[in-house]
C-alpha cells in the first residue's frame, strides 16, 4: 500500500510505516496535480499538514484513497465530514504538538516584554553607533511573574500554555465555549508535581482582566478578536496568536498597536498566509514567526509516529 506524505513526515514516521510494509512517498505534488498523481500511483493514504488541501474534488476523483491524515490539530484544510460520508478515514494528531506550540507562545511573550524582536532588528544596524540610545529604548521591560495570562480556547494546547504560565508564576484565567473546568498538572524535573483546578470564565472577563492574551481556537468564520474586543482589553496589554490565521482582525490590531492601546502582539499565523500583509510584517510592535508552532523535532517525531500507528491500526489491524 502506498502513502503520499505530500507536506512531509518525520523520518521516525517513515521508519514505522516502512517497517509495516507501506511504501512512503515524500514527493511534494502541486495542488492542481494531486488528483492525477494519486490516481496514476494508486495512492491509499494522503498525509498533509497545513499547505495541502483535500477538498471534495479530490475525494470524489480519487477512489483509491482510504485515509486522509493531518499532521497536527486543525483540519480546516480537509473536507472532513464529506470524506467520512464517502467512507474515508480522517485522522489527525491533536496532542502531538501541544507542548511545542505552548513553548512558542512563551518565546514570543518573553521576547515581547523585553523587546527582543525589535532589538534584534536594530542592534545589527545601530548597535555600534547608538548603543546608549538603544539601551535606553529597551530598558523598560516588564516581568511575566505575577501578571495575568488570559487563554482563549482551553483545549489541549491552551492547557499546555497554562502549565508553563503557572510554572512561571503567572495567574491564569481562561475561557472556552465547551470546557467548564480543567485540572492542570504542573510536573517538575524531580518527579514532584502540583495540581491546579481552573474554572473557565466569561470571554469578556478574560479580555478585561488579562495582561496578556493568547488564542488557541480553531479557524472561525468571524473574528474572535476584532476592534470591539481590542477596546475591552487593558491598556498596554499584549496579544499572541499561534492558532489560526483569520481569528484576529489584523487591520484593527495594527491600529490598536499604533495608537498605544496594545503594547505588542505576536503572530505565528496570518490572515493572508502565506503572504502576510506588509503592514503586519513591517510593524515594529509585532513579533513574527512563519507558522512554526508545531515545528520542533520532538513534535514532528511524535506526529509521524502517531500517524503511523493510526494508519497501521486502520489498514492492518482493522481498528477505527
Amino acid at each position: 500500500m502506498k502513502i503520499l506524505a505530500n507536506d512531509g513526515v518525520s523520518q521516525s514516521g517513515i521508519d514505522a510505516l516502512e517497517a509495516s510494509g507501506f511504501e512512503v512517498i515524500t514527493t511534494t505534488v502541486a495542488q492542481e496535480q494531486l488528483i492525477s498523481y494519486i490516481n496514476e500511483n494508486n495512492i491509499d493514504v494522503i498525509l498533509v499538514r497545513s499547505a495541502t488541501k483535500v477538498r471534495k474534488d479530490i475525494i470524489d476523483a480519487c477512489p483509491s484513497l482510504k485515509i486522509i491524515g493531518r499532521g497536527g490539530v486543525g483540519m480546516d484544510n480537509i473536507d472532513v465530514d464529506y470524506a467520512r460520508e464517502k467512507g474515508l478515514h480522517v485522522i489527525n494528531t491533536p496532542a502531538a504538538s501541544s507542548q511545542s506550540v505552548a513553548e512558542l507562545v512563551f518565546a514570543h511573550l518573553y521576547g515581547g516584554v523585553r523587546f527582543l524582536h525589535d532589538s534584534n532588528r536594530n542592534m545589527p544596524l545601530e548597535g555600534d553607533s547608538n548603543f546608549k540610545k538603544l539601551k535606553k529604548n529597551y530598558a523598560k521591560g516588564v516581568e511575566l511573574r505575577g501578571k495575568t495570562l488570559g487563554i482563549i480556547g482551553f483545549g489541549r494546547i491552551g492547557q499546555e500554555v497554562a502549565k508553563i504560565a503557572l510554572g512561571v508564576g503567572m495567574k491564569v484565567i481562561a475561557t472556552d465555549k465547551f470546557v467548564e473546568e480543567a485540572s492542570i498538572k504542573v510536573d517538575f524535573y524531580n518527579g514532584k508535581s502540583i495540581d491546579f483546578e481552573i474554572k473557565t470564565e466569561a470571554f469578556e472577563t478574560v479580555l478585561k482582566e488579562a495582561d496578556f492574551i493568547t488564542l488557541h481556537v480553531p479557524a472561525q468564520k468571524e473574528y474572535v478578536i476584532g476592534k470591539p474586543e481590542l477596546q475591552l482589553m487593558k491598556n498596554g496589554a499584549a496579544l499572541v496568536n499561534a492558532a489560526r490565521g483569520g481569528v484576529i482582525d489584523e487591520v484593527a490590531l495594527v491600529e490598536a498597536l499604533d495608537n498605544g492601546k496594545i503594547a505588542f502582539a505576536a503572530l505565528d499565523t496570518f490572515e493572508a498566509e502565506p503572504k502576510p500583509a506588509v503592514q503586519v510584517l513591517m510593524n515594529g510592535r509585532i513579533s513574527l514567526t512563519p507558522h512554526i508552532g508545531a515545528a520542533t523535532n520532538e513534535a514532528q517525531d511524535r506526529i509521524g509516529v502517531e500517524l503511523a500507528n493510526q494508519i497501521k491500526n486502520i489498514l492492518l489491524v482493522g481498528k477505527n
